[in-house]
């Protein structure tokens, strides 16, 4: 019973530390967005984007936290799969709310893009972090 809480807490723990890069970059996206001029970004290339900067996002946590929360392997690949389907719903919950309140909503505000970022960041941490 003692090894599921702990689980649980290791996972909380990556899954708050994804949720807090994705929202600091959702927050930097908004002060420097503006509407475009030459209209807007396709998808796919938005999409591309935000891969890359939850990969850089990964890499810059690694630089803080570079022991991976999670201890064992099995948890590791659960961390991997629940982690970023966590953030990318917090990302939805937050976007809902700024629709709610008329207030200008980016792609990062949806599931999709969310997961793509937090996926990203999976990635690079469950690659290149440290077992402790």
């Amino acid at each position: 019973m003692e090894f599921i809480f702990e689980l649980l807490f290791e996972i909380l723990g990556e899954a708050v530390l994804q949720f807090i890069f994705e929202a600091l970059a959702e927050v930097g996206l908004h002060v420097f967005s503006k509407p475009s001029e030459r209209g807007p970004v396709r998808p796919w290339l938005a999409a591309v984007g935000y891969i890359l900067l939850g990969a850089a996002c990964g890499g810059l946590s690694l630089w803080l936290f570079p022991d991976y929360f999670v201890k064992s392997q099995m948890g590791r690949a659960a961390s991997f799969v629940i982690t970023p389907v966590l953030a990318g719903t917090g990302m939805a919950l937050i976007g809902a709310w700024r629709r709610r309140r008329g207030e200008q909503v980016i792609r990062l505000d949806r599931f999709a893009y969310g997961y793509a970022f937090a996926l990203a960041m999976a990635a690079v941490r469950f690659h290149f972090g440290q077992l402790g």
